[in-house]
């Protein structure tokens, strides 16, 4: 499958300009506002041309972000040094804490240059790389300045030096700062924007089909990702209209060469040894079957657990200013996000509460990081059971500190809501993949442990009826779904966002514009944030990630917010404040870019304070549901 898009004038504005083009948009067909740049068709390889360049910028803010954190870091350690003393302990604790930071000196004016604190080697490589900035580094310390080296590659590893001395310029420390952060976001950003070849990794055995046509493909190229879907080759999901007895259960396992079947709620997973899906869903469909799908695999669109949060109207510090913002070190520089969807207005109305929780339905959290201490609730682990839902991927921390990150606490980022929890479910694993029992697993357990919102990051082309009974399952129970539309600039439905019961959420850059990366079509029911969002990653570090991943979390702490400062409203009811108090951008109304529009925090808060929705029935912007297109093909005999 090919597509066109097109952008502003010029290639360099692609990453924030790009528009889909006319000829290739879903549902409706409105025409592009006259406020647009003028379009124009861009081939494949300027698309990703444009992605490539967007994963440069996020390498790059990430980098920022490191070097302003590290610099607080030092800062945070000269004062402890002050308070107890004993330079050797807190200069042993920053290396204990934050392990980026692969060698630091403490220096104190009049001494030798050797006869300072020292924690952590270099390799002999990286020693000689960093000699030179180190020297230039004693010397600005030596004279109260501080001091940042530019980015030294050292065999592929980005290292840079720092320098901060304390008040009054007689002590300092110096630090070499390792990046692995930069290639662990190039690579993420790589797979998250589908810059390469989706999935990428070797780690399953799977086919790749065209959601339309169940055909076999093999994807070859980035472009190539949009419409196709993947799952395993050897198992299959059903969902029988009558459960089956232990007996029968044991024959279809024999016939089929099952050599393990697993059971969520009333559905199946049978692995064979002998059989290939398509083989393995005729022979259930003789077996009075309500569906017989392929088990297909889900990816990221871009926790033992903590205490609660405080008290709704307490506050972790003093409140945040709304002229300057919260306190949060990399607030005003990097987090352009909050303001332009007018949180800190909304924060006037609500905070949050302690008694709304978000799961988040990832690849887990970093339980240890500092600006998500206190506000993580209990999690589960569904790839390694027996483990806490710790991140070993990145996406899932990112997502939860956009929506629950320590609010004006001095450092690091600003969630959007001060005082809902955040519970991890880990359902994706260390390549960011994970398949539709896990998903399934994870959405039920956190509506079943009392999420009244859950953000699914994450996504697939494909109506998997497996995972849809998992959402409506939830729905039922009152909870608010929010997800991702996907990262291939496509009008093909991605799911879960297309059903329904799901918040749809496209992403918008820093002129609230479509981002380029980010899907549309008519189920998209409303827009956030999505491109260069600095947030929470693992390790303890942050990083500037791009996405619809990143645009979904804003919507599901908008909705957590909603349901802290009026409790008493139904899903449906969130849902339509946030659609019907939403800014209107690109065509008039609704459309298949921004859906009603850019969500605005304190509108809607507003709205929930004062109980008003326009309606309390299920949108019915959405087309009603049916059966999957494959499931009909299936049961019509159509499947090859």
């Amino acid at each position: 499958m090919k597509r066109s898009v097109v952008a502003g004038a010029a290639i360099a504005g692609l990453v924030l300009l790009l528009l889909p083009s006319n000829s290739h948009r879903g549902g409706g067909g409105a025409e592009q506002s006259s406020d647009q740049p003028s379009e124009r068709t861009l081939t494949a390889a300027q698309e990703l041309a444009a992605k490539q360049s967007l994963v440069s910028g996020d390498v790059e803010r990430t980098d920022g972000l490191c070097r302003n954190q590290c610099r607080l870091d030092l800062r945070q350690t000269l004062a402890a040094i002050r308070t107890s003393g004993d330079p050797a302990t807190a200069v042993r604790q920053l290396r204990s804490e934050r392990a980026h930071m692969a060698h630091v000196m403490y220096l104190r004016s009049g001494e030798t240059p050797n006869a300072g604190v020292v924690a952590g080697e270099l390799s002999p490589e990286a020693q000689a790389a960093a000699a030179p900035y180190i020297a230039e580094a004693r010397q600005k310390a030596a004279a109260a300045q501080a001091y940042e080296s530019p980015k030294l590659d050292v065999r592929g590893d980005a290292l840079f030096v720092l320098a901060e001395p304390a008040e009054g310029g007689n002590e300092a420390l110096i630090a070499v700062v390792r990046q692995d952060i930069l290639r662990q976001v190039h690579a993420h950003q790589m797979k998250n924007l589908r810059v390469v070849p989706y999935p990428p990794d070797n780690n399953w055995t799977i086919e790749s089909v065209d959601s339309d046509t169940l055909r076999d493909v093999k994807v070859e190229h980035p472009e190539e990702n949009e419409g196709t879907s993947h799952y395993h080759k050897n198992e299959v999901v059903v969902k029988f209209r009558t459960a089956p007895t232990d007996a029968e259960l044991r024959q279809m396992q024999a016939d089929t060469g099952a050599s393990s079947v697993r059971k969520l709620g009333y559905t199946y997973v049978f692995r064979s040894g002998t059989m290939e899906a398509k083989q393995l869903m005729a022979y259930f469909q003789t077996k009075n079957v309500e569906y017989a799908e392929p088990h297909f695999l889900y990816m990221t669109n871009s926790l033992g657990s903590g205490s609660g949060r405080a008290a709704a109207g307490s506050s972790p510090s003093p409140a945040a200013d709304k002229a300057s913002g919260p306190n949060d070190v990399l607030y005003a520089k990097y987090q352009w996000n909050l303001p332009i969807i007018d949180t800190l207005s909304g924060w006037d109305v609500g905070k949050g509460s302690s008694e709304v929780t978000v799961a988040v339905i990832d690849t887990g959290v970093d339980l240890a990081h500092p600006d998500l201490q206190g506000h993580l609730a209990s999690g589960l682990n569904v790839i390694h059971e027996d483990a806490d839902p710790i991140d070993d991927v990145g996406h899932g921390t990112h997502v939860a500190g956009v929506i629950s990150a320590l609010v004006n606490n001095g450092e690091g980022v600003a969630g959007m809501t001060w005082y809902n929890p955040v519970m991890p479910v880990k359902v994706l694993d260390e390549t960011g993949a994970g398949n539709t029992y896990a998903v399934s697993q994870g959405i039920i357990w956190a509506a079943d442990h009392g999420a009244k919102v859950i953000n699914l990051s994450l996504g697939n082309y494909a109506e998997a009826s497996f995972l849809h009974d998992a959402i409506k399952y939830a729905y039922d129970k009152d909870v608010v779904i929010v997800a991702a539309s996907g990262n291939d600039n496509t009008d093909e439905p991605g799911y879960p966002a297309a059903y329904p019961e799901v918040l749809a959420v496209a992403a918008i850059d820093a002129n609230q514009r479509k981002a380029a990366f980010s899907n549309y079509g008519d189920y998209i029911d409303v827009a956030a944030p999505g491109v260069s969002i600095a947030s929470t990653y693992m390790h303890k570090q942050y990083a500037a990630l791009s996405g619809t991943s990143m645009a979904s979390p804003h919507a599901a702490a908008l909705a957590a917010l909603i349901r802290s400062v009026n409790p008493q409203l139904k899903n449906t009811e969130v849902m339509d404040i946030m659609k019907q108090t939403a800014i209107d951008l690109g065509p008039a109304g609704k459309d298949d870019y921004f859906g009603y529009g850019q969500i605005d925090v304190a509108k809607a808060l507003e709205w929930a304070k004062n109980g008003t929705t326009a309606s309390s029935a299920r949108s019915a912007d959405k087309p009603a549901d049916a059966a999957p297109t494959w499931w009909r093909r299936l049961v019509g005999g159509a499947v090859e």
